[in-house]
């Protein structure tokens, strides 16, 4: 059994967070079954034990063997036994991504007339519950207003902005918080007690460090870690990591996006992946940097502190994108080329032109094909540098893009218009991932979708690779 599962806390005060403890104890400390709230809110990031402090709720609540003022459950009961395998008939879970409809809240409501088959409380716990619709929501207030005397609810979610104000006040709140670099380090001693496993305490900092505030995500860099190893050491996860040149790729990519070399700033992340290093981590560490960077312009005076904070926003943007990445640098790849080929590049300042200015010069140049019928020339700018009298066609279709597809409009600003006439237009990129990226039928479709919006008529769209 994994880690995580394996060492899952079964009672309150082995809860990693104190501050959860310390809620919890006042909100059952003292009290009857009848006097404890009827419904429970917990709220926060993934990873932090709601749902196993939802379970332990239900213990506390449904022991036979709670005593007086005794708030933990004995683990022995029949009660405890059921809940903590699942098996007991009076603690459901629901999932509300897969049961968020009316009809759903419709049968919960009519089954939760029925007593308890065997325990004091039949106790519903929701999880996800931000995912039930707007008439789901409905059906379970009138509930949680007159509730059954028997029944409790534990509602959690990851996202509390999205519960209704009328569900939330009815609810004993509890706020899980990212876990700090102390519970999670008190989280790891109880597994490798368990497992007989001996580790520095420089090596469990690393690995909270790795967590990212999260007990699920520290438990499985920890099993990561021991696998195969009974002495974990910050060389060891150094190694696994590789922790030894994070800093010194990060000081050469600030610098290459300093002077937007998209070639220089790829490369850079390239050679990251060939050394197999944990990209979820180097760009936590590659926005403390810029944070440190942002901290000293600010100190200093300097008056260019603003690309620094865009530059952070863009990054933090591709952090959030790993996780649900087939390849877990294409964020990474696609911001920075999304960073060297925005604002200003050579020299020449891009604006985004209006519908009626793009119009325009789609006939004008449209015209200049008809009588040429060459390819389409360059403008000099004020700098005396060339720029494509295409720019804002290219602009406007990344901007528009952007509005439904953010990964894909990253793309397309590492793209140049090879040609444009009154039927076609051909993007070419220095990249094979690129143009495979952009050749998918559905994206050729949206952006020939985005173009007609644009211009207003059907123009088709081929991606080729720069010669």
């Amino acid at each position: 059994m994994v880690f995580y599962l394996k060492y899952r806390p079964k009672k309150i005060n082995e809860l990693d967070s104190l501050s959860i403890q310390e809620r919890l104890s006042s909100a059952l400390k003292g009290k009857l079954p009848d006097d404890i709230a009827h419904a429970f809110l917990f709220t926060g990031p993934k990873g932090l034990g709601k749902t196993s402090t939802a379970r332990i709720v239900a213990k506390a609540i449904n022991c036979t063997n709670r005593r007086g003022a005794e708030i933990e459950p004995c683990n022995k009961c029949s009660s405890c036994k059921s809940i903590d395998v699942g098996s007991s008939l009076d603690v459901i879970e629901i999932d509300g991504a897969s049961n968020r409809g009316i009809d759903e809240i419709r049968d919960l409501r009519e089954k939760i007339k029925l007593s308890p088959v065997n325990s004091l409380k039949k106790i519903y716990i929701i999880d996800e519950v931000h995912m039930l619709t707007t008439e789901a929501f409905n059906a379970l207030l009138k509930t949680l207003e007159e509730p059954p005397k028997h029944a409790q609810f534990i509602l959690c979610t990851t996202e509390p902005q999205k519960i209704p104000d009328t569900i939330s006040s009815r609810c004993f709140n509890i706020r899980f918080t990212r876990a700090t670099d102390e519970d999670l380090i008190h989280s790891f001693k109880r597994i490798i007690k368990g497992e007989g496993i001996e580790a520095d305490k420089e090596a469990l900092t690393q690995i909270a460090t790795l967590s990212d505030g999260s007990f699920r995500d520290g438990a499985k860099i920890l099993e990561e870690v021991s696998a195969g190893n009974k002495k974990i050491t910050t060389r060891l996860i150094e190694k696994k990591y590789n922790y030894g040149n994070v800093n010194k790729s990060i000081s050469e990519l600030i610098l290459a996006l300093k002077k937007k070399d998209s070639k220089r700033s790829i490369r850079i992340i390239t050679d990251l992946e060939a050394e197999s290093t944990d990209f979820k981590y180097f760009t936590e560490q590659f926005v403390n940097a810029l944070h440190k960077k942002l901290i000293e312009e600010l100190e200093n005076g300097a008056e260019d502190s603003g690309e620094t904070k865009e530059l952070i926003l863009v990054i933090i943007k591709a952090y959030s994108e790993i996780k649900f990445s087939i390849l877990p640098q294409l964020p990474l790849e696609l911001a920075v080329v999304e960073w060297c080929s925005q604002g200003e590049v050579s020299g020449i300042k891009y604006q985004v032109s209006s519908e009626a200015e793009i119009n325009s010069d789609f006939k004008r140049e449209e015209k200049d094909i008809k009588d040429s019928n060459s390819q389409p020339t360059k403008t000099t700018s004020s700098s005396g540098l060339h720029a494509s009298k295409h720019d804002n066609i290219l602009e406007s279709l990344i901007e528009n893009v952007g509005k439904d597809n953010f990964s894909i409009a990253g793309v397309l600003r590492g793209c140049a218009i090879k040609s444009f006439d009154n039927k076609s237009l051909v993007l070419s990129t220095e990249y094979k991932f690129h143009k495979e990226r952009l050749s998918d039928k559905k994206v050729i479709d949206m952006l020939e979708n985005k173009l007609k919006e644009i211009i207003g008529k059907e123009i088709n769209v081929e991606i080729v690779m720069k010669s």
